[in-house]
């Protein structure tokens, strides 16, 4: 009898032990299965990315490669969560009139405003002349990250890179577009890294299809900065703390991040967004920098002077089920690093011998109105931006102007749009009409008669989602 009871214990135990292991060897299986599907598309884009690549950046892809499985594999490990998407995007776009690599990044793809005339010894205008291109540059690839806990707050990542490059001789070039870690908590968040200007609209920026999204009428930027939210009933108030990375300001060794880096300050940052009811929302913001635009002076004198500049914006929403209107205003100073026209001069030269300078804020007053449907096939929408030189706090008396558009006295621009979706797929086309009055700029920094150039601009785009 012991003996049977022994025995059926022992298969019992047994049984139990199967259960176990089959139940494991389930749940391996399914976390084998996901990390394979990960790794195959990971393969995927790799190759794909990797063709006709010179050698450098084929080491780098593989290293990012390499990294990318390893996250994978911990995430499985460590019950972290990857998530791809992204899209194909290739825009194919004429314009009547020239535009400047100053006021058409990458080869024209981000339209801001057309040049001036410039006339040869025949009087005829040489930017009076038609462009036409096709890239695919925009073709973006997002990664969101969730993993366990930590601080009593829920965690998140996102990496979001694209093929934009970071200058003109970078285009088609890797770069980081967003990269940030996010700590959540039930009234309150932590985000630290890289992804949108404080100034950037994003709960209502303009929808439209090229990747301007309406500027030079709206601040547009991406910084590196590290931002405390609050909220508060049906209001969340944020402050940041951010410095330049790819849009940067301009000064006399030309566009760089150092002007804000020497001045040993990061920009600061207070915005408030009221959400009224799932259909309305509204915000208000401020932002102040400061730049230092040289360690010595042209007759090799250190200097200390800087030039600081304060911003406001205010900005509204409404979306329903068939339509979406947003409308934005913002005022200005120094925005050459928010692609807006502006920046800043000098006022005067103190010191003649030792050329010590002070320097005055340019600014500049701009506002749009977007008004889209939402139809989940067919959408039609306009986009209307006007923007206005307000002049200089002080006369500019040095000579010297670091800025976009100085000549510049207004720009408007009236854009319609229509596109078609199914499933994935999103095919569209966009006409955009920007004026520009070029004129002569005063010393209070304002501009004098002014002379209408204007450009059209028409654009087709195909946009494939995964």
């Amino acid at each position: 009898m012991i003996i049977y009871v022994s025995h059926m214990i022992i298969v019992m135990i047994h049984y139990i032990y199967l259960e176990l292991i089959i139940e494991n060897l389930y749940r391996y299986w399914n976390m084998y299965i996901a990390y394979s599907v990960q790794c195959a598309k990971l393969i995927m884009l790799f190759l794909h990315a990797n063709q006709n690549q010179p050698s450098p950046m084929k080491k780098i892809s593989i290293v990012l490669f390499l990294v990318a499985l390893s996250v994978i594999s911990t995430a499985q490990e460590k019950k972290f969560g990857l998530t791809l998407s992204g899209y194909v995007k290739t825009d194919a776009f004429y314009d009547t009139r020239q535009c400047s690599a100053a006021n058409g990044l990458r080869e024209g793809h981000f339209f801001l405003f057309p040049d001036n005339v410039l006339y040869d010894a025949d009087s005829n205008d040489l930017n009076d002349n038609p462009a036409f291109n096709i890239l695919s540059i925009q073709t973006r690839l997002t990664g969101n990250i969730t993993g366990p806990d930590a601080f009593g707050a829920k965690t998140s990542g996102l990496v979001e890179t694209e093929f934009y490059g970071t200058s003109d001789a970078d285009i088609s070039g890797f770069r980081l577009r967003h990269g940030f870690v996010k700590l959540n908590w039930e009234k309150s968040e932590l985000l630290i890294g890289q992804t949108w200007h404080p100034m950037f609209p994003v709960e209502a920026f303009a929808q439209t299809l090229s990747v301007n999204t309406g500027s030079p009428f709206v601040p547009f930027s991406r910084n590196n900065q590290v931002r405390f939210g609050y909220k508060t009933g049906k209001f969340t108030t944020y402050a940041t703390a951010w410095v330049q990375r790819d849009i940067a300001s301009t000064g006399p060794d030309g566009t760089s991040t150092k002007y804000m880096r020497n001045s040993g300050l990061p920009g600061l940052n207070l915005r408030t967004v009221a959400t009224m009811s799932d259909k309305v929302q509204f915000g208000l913001g401020a932002d102040f920098k400061t730049l230092r635009p040289e360690l010595k002076t042209a007759a090799n004198y250190a200097t200390d002077a800087t030039i600081s500049s304060l911003s406001a914006c205010g900005w509204f929403k409404f979306k329903s089920d068939k339509l979406t209107i947003s409308a934005m205003g913002t005022y200005a100073q120094n925005a050459t690093d928010l692609l807006m026209a502006g920046g800043y001069a000098v006022s005067a030269i103190t010191d003649t011998v030792r050329e010590y300078k002070t320097y005055t804020n340019l600014t500049t007053a701009a506002a749009y109105l977007d008004l889209g449907t939402n139809g989940p096939k067919w959408k039609f929408g306009v986009f209307g931006g006007f923007s206005k030189n307000l002049g200089a706090d002080e006369n500019i008396n040095g000579g010297a102007i670091y800025a976009r558009g100085s000549n510049i006295d207004l720009i408007y621009r009236v854009s319609p749009r229509v596109s078609c979706t199914v499933e994935k797929l999103t095919l569209g086309a966009e006409l955009e009409y920007t004026t520009a009055a070029y004129g002569t700029i005063q010393a209070s920094g304002k501009v004098t008669n002014t002379s209408d150039v204007s450009n059209i601009r028409a654009l087709l785009c195909a946009i494939y989602k995964f």
